[in-house]
C-alpha cells in the first residue's frame, strides 16, 4: 500500500512538472478563427497598391531592342540578382546595383538622359522611360524594378535580418517566411509593424497573426523599408530570468522523491 502511494505521488509529480514545462500550443497556431472545413472557403486579403518610387531608391532599369549591343551601356549597370536578391540566413550582403534616384527624384540613364520618376509607380516609370527611349531606339522593351525593396524582420524569428526582395508584391507572411518563421517564443498576437510614409512620418500598427482579420489588414502587403518586430512571450523572459529557481525547484523535487523512496522502501 505504501509503495502504491509512493508511485502515485511520483506519477503526479512527473505529470505536474511536464505540464508546467510545456507551453500552450494554441499560442503557436496562426489564423485560429478560420474554420476547419474540407471545402475551399473564400479569404479576404488587404488591398494591394503599387509602391511609389522615392528619392534614394535604387532601380534596375533594362531596355531591350532587336540589337542587344545598342543598350549594353544601360543594362550593364543593373547587376545580377543572386538567390532572389536575399540570403535566407542573414539577408542581403551583396552591394546593390542599379540606378539611384537622386534627391530631386531624377535618374540619369545613358543615351536617353535624365528622367524624373519620383512619385511614380514602377509601371508608370516604365511608361515614362519607354516614351523617352522611343526617341533613341526602335520598339524598345523596358523593365523597371526596385533593387532595394527592403524589409527588416527582427525579434523572435529564426533568422532576423534585413531582406532585399525583388518582388514588389510582398506580404507580411512572405517576410516572416524569409526570416524562417517565428520561434516558439514569438508573440503571435502582437506583431509590430513600423512604416515610414511618403510624407516622412513614421506610423506603427500591431497585428494579431492568430486572427484571420490580419489577412485583410491594409498592412498585410508590405512597403519598402517596413520593419517587422516580433516581441518575446513572457515565458521566455521568465525562463531566462529564473533558470536558477527552476533548477533549484527541480533539485528539490528529486530530493523529496528520493527521501520518500528511502522511507517507504
Amino acid at each position: 500500500m505504501k509503495k502504491t502511494a509512493f508511485f502515485t505521488f511520483l506519477f503526479l509529480a512527473v505529470i505536474c512538472m511536464f505540464l508546467c514545462s510545456c507551453g500552450n500550443t494554441k499560442k503557436l497556431i496562426y489564423f485560429q478563427d478560420i474554420p476547419e472545413a474540407k471545402a475551399a472557403a473564400p479569404v479576404a486579403l488587404g488591398n494591394y497598391s503599387e509602391p511609389i518610387i522615392q528619392p534614394d531608391d535604387i532601380l534596375a532599369i533594362n531596355i531591350n531592342t532587336t540589337d542587344p549591343a545598342a543598350t549594353v551601356s544601360i543594362n550593364s549597370r543593373n547587376g545580377v540578382y543572386v538567390n532572389g536578391g536575399s540570403n535566407p540566413q542573414n539577408g542581403s550582403a551583396n552591394p546593390l546595383a542599379g540606378y539611384l534616384v537622386d534627391k530631386n527624384g531624377n535618374v540619369e540613364v545613358p543615351v536617353i538622359g535624365t528622367i524624373k520618376i519620383a512619385g511614380l509607380t514602377t509601371s508608370q516609370a516604365r511608361a515614362a522611360i519607354k516614351d523617352r527611349a522611343n526617341h533613341s531606339f526602335i520598339d524598345p522593351v523596358v523593365d523597371v524594378r526596385f533593387s532595394n525593396f527592403k524589409v527588416t524582420v527582427i525579434g523572435e524569428v529564426n533568422h532576423p535580418a534585413a531582406y532585399i526582395i525583388p518582388n514588389e508584391q510582398v506580404t507580411l507572411l512572405d517576410a516572416i517566411g524569409y526570416a524562417g518563421d517565428l520561434t516558439i517564443y514569438g508573440r503571435r498576437t502582437n506583431v509590430l509593424l513600423i512604416r515610414k510614409q511618403a510624407d516622412g512620418k513614421n506610423v506603427s500598427v500591431r497585428l494579431d497573426m492568430t486572427k484571420k482579420e490580419m489577412l485583410s489588414s491594409p498592412y498585410f502587403y508590405l512597403k519598402q523599408n517596413d520593419i517587422v518586430y516580433v516581441e518575446p512571450l513572457k515565458t521566455k523572459v521568465l525562463n531566462n530570468d529564473n533558470n536558477l529557481v527552476k533548477y533549484l525547484s527541480l533539485a528539490a523535487t528529486l530530493f523529496t522523491a528520493a527521501l520518500l523512496a528511502h522511507r517507504y522502501w
